[in-house]
């Protein structure tokens, strides 16, 4: 299927949108909000880790983008939730599959690095697979 934009040009435009959903942070901001609207000191508590700006300026990059919708309540104080935009819902299930995936892979990833790091250590250099 031919698209009109190339992810594999340097000039695409699409490696932007890459970046940002390829952010840990994003990505963790976007798998929470697949299961329902937030509001900012939800997601602060729930995502731990993360500081008040970096929450802020990821939910700000993924408005612009999009993917998240930011509705105001005018309440006392004010009231702020975020929300998958019907674009974002489209990209939950994806980005869904990538963090839990790394979730239940992450005992085979933590052996590879060690067998990795004590060959590394050794000075020993796997020999290619074919």
């Amino acid at each position: 299927m031919k698209h009109a934009y190339d992810i594999y040009s340097d000039r695409c435009p699409t490696r932007a949108v890459l970046d940002r959903i390829a952010d840990k942070w994003a990505l963790l901001i976007l798998d929470r909000l697949g299961e329902g609207e937030a509001r900012f000191n939800a997601l602060k508590r729930e995502i731990e880790g993360i500081s008040q700006k970096v929450l802020s300026q990821t939910l700000k990059n993924l408005e612009r983008d999009g993917l998240v919708s930011r509705t105001v309540f005018a309440t006392v104080p004010v009231t702020v939730e975020y929300a998958l935009t019907p674009l974002g819902k489209r990209l939950k299930e994806a980005v869904a599959a990538l963090a839990h995936w790394a979730e239940s892979n992450m005992d085979a990833i933590h052996k590879a690095q060690v067998a990795y790091d004590r060959r590394s250590d050794a000075g020993v250099t796997p020999k290619a697979v074919r």
